[in-house]
């Protein structure tokens, strides 16, 4: 199941921004193409279920990496979340619903507290995804290149929003590529009946 969930991630991770229309957003012209286009909503919602999917695959490989990263994931998802409806669902509905879509998009994006709990979540997302990497690394098996990839696509989630369209689908090829390798290179530790046994004992 994990690894249903990490492929489907990365997929969704990468049609973020293939399917994101793609316009001069300074200008109310362009702002309003892409935001006004059902695009920008299926986009943005596949990396919204992209950042439910990871933590909860995750769970999964909990034996093999600990809670600790599993709940770093979680929080900075929850963080990141509220950040992306609103970019979503809200600067869509003032592109449809004839706003001043500039003054929107400004009161939206930079809101001082949305823009820090978006940012503070994207930074739990990438100290979550090095703190998966570490254990998988020092395992020594096949995985921890793996591991690196996944972490570098969550490290470079923030930075990659200031770069152009081109870099933006190139991260998307990277987050992808981490997540659809991590899933088929890591194999979360066999429980043997003992094992079980005792963990059952011990609650």
């Amino acid at each position: 199941m994990y690894r249903n969930a990490l492929g489907l991630a990365g997929v969704l991770f990468l049609l973020y921004p293939v399917l994101r229309p793609w316009t001069d957003e300074t200008t109310t012209s362009g702002a309003h193409e892409a935001m006004s286009s059902n695009l920008w909503v299926v986009a943005h919602f596949a990396a919204m279920i992209g950042f439910v999917l990871v933590p909860l695959a995750l769970l999964g490989l909990r034996d093999a990496i600990g809670l600790t990263p599993v709940a770093v994931m979680w929080v900075g998802a929850g963080l990141t979340l509220p950040y992306y409806g609103a970019e979503d669902f809200g600067l869509h509905a003032a592109a449809t619903n004839g706003t001043n879509l500039l003054d929107v998009v400004d009161a939206t994006r930079y809101n001082p507290v949305a823009i820090t709990i978006f940012g503070v979540g994207l930074v739990m997302l990438a100290v979550g995804a090095v703190l998966v990497a570490i254990p998988l690394w020092r395992a020594g098996a096949a995985n921890k290149y793996a591991a690196v990839v996944f972490a570098a696509g969550f490290v470079l989630f923030l930075p990659q929003f200031f770069a152009p369209e081109p870099v933006r689908i190139a991260h998307g090829v990277l987050v992808l590529v981490g997540l659809v390798w991590l899933a088929l290179t890591t194999s979360p530790p066999v429980r043997t009946p003992h094992a079980r046994l005792r963990s059952q004992s011990a609650a």
